[in-house]
């Protein structure tokens, strides 16, 4: 049997017959990999494409009927809200994170879940025995871990791909987990797990299977040191949804995330707390981002932070300290370093406060990380907190700061300013009342 060798780009997954420096779909440098693929599978792949093509025919938009997907809900309100009402059926999702964040955990809570209510779920570990997972699931719930069998819950533990591709197709179950893309490995390919080929092709695999026998697909995924999915940036379009679950190893928040969704809405997020029985939703965000004391502390700021279409409070805390070195530092945790600088910036130029000498640490409580600009005044006020000692965690700031010290009207600033008064807190400055950066300055300091 021939092998025919091909570069794939790890970055978009450009296809080349030789080797190039430097990738001609995407531009990146030195992404191309080798990958080796059996001509006689290749071949016989190649003939049932070209036949499925023949066949099909061009229609019209008027001709095609449109059936609407069936979804089921995942036992957590909060998953199902992140993936637009629950799984469809069909449909290949991929889960990342950090090692030890608790993805498969989650998954294995889901799988419980779902065994319980629809029928047989197909657990593939490329990563543990099945012992290791029953462990967990008698850590997890030790009542249905103990039903010998009756909870539907298959396990099955190999990471070779034709294989897996062979067992969904037997069992048909209502639901497959693979853990993980990257250990999953086919003799139809040359290198190791988690090459660009081997992850390209089982996911290829996997996406066929649950597209031809309409049974949804969970993979998970591996990341990078730079937080990226790991493998061919080609994976990440091949699937339908790609969630992230993101937090601090040593802290109890998890935060699920959804970067992609073609049957639902983007960007979308749901909250967990990891604990000894696994994770557990959170109903109230607030409990976990908000700090709530008996006594004002300056340095602390609420905002109201727009996820998707879900509106929560968030404390921003911040500590100004006189520098000893020639360069102040700027430490930030949850929000961006560079749009801290430009906001202290800002804060010394329009504001007239001496930030060129003080080292500024900013922190967003609870381990959430924002990109919400409309959180931009709550961060420039818990500075000014900090460095005129000025208590101000009665305030909520809304409000996009420019350059020039004015106050850019945030997104849905109503949603915010509804979330915010429910909770109690009626003192919300905004565009509605202030127009710079120097007139709420002046309204805290009187």
């Amino acid at each position: 049997m021939k092998l025919s060798t091909s570069y794939v780009c790890s970055e978009c997954g450009y296809d080349s017959p030789a080797f190039m420096g430097k990738c001609p779909e995407c531009g990146t440098w030195n992404s191309l990999r080798e990958i080796k693929v059996a001509n006689s599978n290749l071949t016989e792949k190649r003939g049932r494409l070209s036949t499925a093509s023949v066949n099909s025919s061009p229609k019209k938009l008027s001709e095609i009927k449109f059936e609407k997907k069936d979804r089921f809900e995942t036992g957590f309100s909060e998953m199902d809200g992140v993936l637009g009402g629950g799984i469809v059926t069909g449909s290949v999702i991929l889960l990342a994170g950090d090692p030890g964040i608790g993805k498969s955990t989650l998954l294995l809570q889901l799988a419980l879940s779902i065994s319980k209510k629809r029928g047989e779920v197909l657990y593939i570990s490329g990563e543990e025995s099945e012992q290791q997972i029953k462990l967990r699931a008698l850590r997890l719930s030790p009542g249905q871990a103990k039903l010998k069998g009756e909870d539907g819950l298959l396990l099955v533990s190999l990471n070779n791909s034709d294989a897996a591709v062979d067992i969904i197709s037997t069992t048909k179950p209502q639901l497959v987990i693979i853990d993980s893309i990257q250990t999953m490995e086919s003799e139809n390919l040359t290198g190791l797990s988690g090459s660009v080929g081997q992850v390209r092709y089982a996911a290829m695999e996997f996406i066929k299977t649950a597209k031809s026998l309409n049974i949804p697909v969970i993979l998970v995924g591996h990341v990078t040191k730079e937080g990226m999915v790991a493998g061919p940036m080609v994976l990440s379009h091949m699937v339908d949804t790609v969630l992230f679950l993101e937090g601090e190893k040593f802290t109890r928040v998890r935060i699920l995330r959804s970067l992609k969704n073609r049957f639902g809405p983007v960007d979308e997020v749901g909250v967990f707390n990891m604990d000894e029985e696994g994770l557990t939703e959170v109903k109230n965000p607030e409990q976990v981002f908000l700090t709530i004391g008996k006594e004002s502390a300056s340095g602390s700021v609420l905002t109201a932070t727009l996820e998707g279409s879900r509106a929560f409070m968030v404390e921003i805390q911040a500590l100004a300290i006189f520098s000893k070195f020639p360069i102040p530092r700027r430490v930030a945790t949850g929000i961006d370093s560079k749009r801290l600088e430009l906001l202290i910036a800002v804060l010394q130029k329009h504001g007239k406060i001496p930030t060129d000498s003080m080292d500024i640490y900013v922190n967003v409580a609870g381990g959430m990380k924002l990109s919400d600009p409309a959180a931009d005044l709550g961060i420039c006020l818990a500075i000014f907190s900090s460095i005129k000692n000025v208590p101000v965690n009665k305030m909520v700031g809304i409000a996009e700061v420019g350059l020039l010290g004015e106050l850019r009207p945030a997104l849905e600033f109503n949603k915010r300013a509804k979330e915010a008064k429910k909770l109690g807190f009626n003192n919300i400055l905004g565009t509605d009342k202030f127009r710079s950066l120097n007139e709420v300055i002046n309204y805290i300091s009187k």
